[in-house]
């Protein structure tokens, strides 16, 4: 099973010259990012799992509104938000949608496990770090889905052959060719792949000139479309089954 997720983000690096990208522009570059992401999802017929970053939920409300009413999961991104923030989050756009929220993911600000219960989420996706050297940091893990505190915390995927992490930055970097073999040869000895992208990998940097590594604007852009557009048609072509995050989990 293919686990295709997003995490919707606004990028927060500085502009390269004298002027600064505004809150309205930084978020207008995250809507339309995430609008071509689920363009070319709808071409495929293929569904995902949305990951809102908290403090952004109330300000993308019909942006949410229409990748849910496409089929897709919205769940939360937890990037520094406190629990209540959370909880509150929740309740609104549990509201909005009429539908619950049962995922999470964190990175390096983590709510307690048991908070996160107590919220009523149903699983935990935390994510580390990706730069040029992650891959490198650690060469095993476990891949399989653990029940904690009441939850159901899945792990990052990573190859067991190559040791590479399925993550934002192993996506934009490697060959497609390489990466589809990666998928296919992890399926062989696991029950899952979990794949995740970030919304603002899908802008143009020449357009808008973030201060960003010259690593990470790498195969960006437009270029990350074709590269999502060639994977998901291989995934057609091998009939590969995909699902949202809580289909898999519940």
């Amino acid at each position: 099973m293919v686990l295709l997720t997003f995490n919707i983000l606004n990028m927060e690096a500085e502009s390269e010259n004298s002027s600064s990208f505004s809150d309205e522009e930084r978020l207008k570059i995250t809507e339309d990012n995430t609008k071509a992401i689920l363009r070319i999802l709808d071409i495929h017929d293929i569904k995902a799992s949305f990951f809102v970053e908290v403090s952004l939920t109330e300000k993308l409300q019909n942006l949410i509104k229409a990748i849910s009413s496409k089929g897709h999961e919205i769940a939360f991104y937890n990037k520094g938000s406190n629990p209540e923030e959370i909880e509150n989050a929740k309740k609104n756009i549990q509201d909005l949608l009429e539908k619950q929220i049962r995922g999470i993911r964190q990175k390096d600000m983590k709510v307690p496990q048991e908070k996160l219960k107590l919220m009523e989420f149903n699983y935990v996706s935390n994510i580390d770090n990706a730069d040029i050297l992650f891959p490198f940091k650690r060469l095993r893990r476990d891949t399989e889905i653990t029940e904690e505190d009441g939850l159901s915390i899945v792990p990052e995927s990573i190859s067991p052959y190559s040791q590479l992490p399925y993550n934002d930055f192993v996506f934009q970097i490697l060959p497609m060719k390489y990466y589809q073999n990666m998928v296919l040869e992890t399926l062989q000895n696991e029950e899952f792949v979990l794949i995740y992208l970030n919304t603002w990998q899908f802008t143009d940097f020449k357009k808008y000139r973030f201060q960003i590594p010259f690593y990470r604007s790498l195969f960006s852009g437009k270029k990350m479309e074709d590269k999502l557009d060639a994977l998901l048609t291989f995934l057609n072509d091998r009939e590969m089954a995909t699902s949202r995050m809580k289909d898999y989990i519940f």
